[in-house]
C-alpha cells in the first residue's frame, strides 16, 4: 500500500509594520518648496536634451555652430541626401582616391572641385648649403642643404570665397 504524505505546513504570516506618522502640513510645504528648484533644473535638462536630440535628428540649413566630426559630417550628408551613411562614406573615399590619382607623380598635377577649391602638387627644387645670419644675434651660420620635395597647395575658388565674406 502507498503511504500517505503529511499535509504541508503553512508559513507563519508576517507582521505588518506600523504606519508612519504623517508630517504636519507646514513641514510638507517646506520640503516641497525646497525640491522645486531641483525639479525645475531637471525639467530644464530634459527640455535641453530634447532640443539637442531634435537638432541631431533633423538637419537644419542654418549655420553650424560647433566643429563637426567625420561621423557627424557623414550623418548630416546622409540625412540631406537619399543615400545611406555607408554610401556617403564610400563617396568620400572615392573622392579622396580621385584627388590622389590627379595629384600623383604621374598624374595631371592638379584637381579642381568646381567652384570650391583647387588642389595642386608643387615641386620645390633642392637647395644647396649656404651661409646665412642668425636674425637674433647677427652671427653667421651655415644653413644646411635641403632635397627637392613636392608640396600640396590648396587654393579657394570664387564660390568658397563668397561663402566666407
Amino acid at each position: 500500500m502507498a503511504k500517505k504524505k503529511a499535509p504541508a505546513k503553512k508559513a507563519p504570516a508576517k507582521k505588518k509594520a506600523p504606519a508612519k506618522k504623517k508630517a504636519p502640513a507646514k513641514k510638507k510645504a517646506r520640503k516641497a518648496a525646497a525640491r522645486r528648484p531641483a525639479i525645475r533644473r531637471a525639467a530644464a535638462k530634459k527640455k535641453a536634451a530634447k532640443k539637442t536630440a531634435a537638432k541631431k535628428a533633423a538637419p537644419s540649413k542654418g549655420p553650424v555652430t560647433t566643429k563637426m566630426t567625420k561621423t557627424a559630417i557623414l550623418n548630416e550628408l546622409a540625412s540631406l541626401t537619399a543615400l545611406t551613411r555607408k554610401q556617403v562614406d564610400h563617396v568620400l573615399e572615392e573622392l579622396e582616391a580621385l584627388i590622389k590619382r590627379h595629384i600623383n607623380k604621374k598624374g595631371v598635377g592638379e584637381f579642381t572641385l568646381p567652384g570650391l577649391l583647387k588642389v595642386r602638387a608643387v615641386k620645390r627644387p633642392a637647395t644647396k648649403k649656404r651661409l646665412g645670419r642668425n636674425p637674433a644675434t647677427g652671427a653667421e651660420i651655415m644653413i644646411p642643404a635641403k632635397p627637392a620635395s613636392i608640396r600640396v597647395r590648396v587654393a579657394a575658388l570664387k564660390r568658397l570665397k563668397e561663402m566666407v565674406g
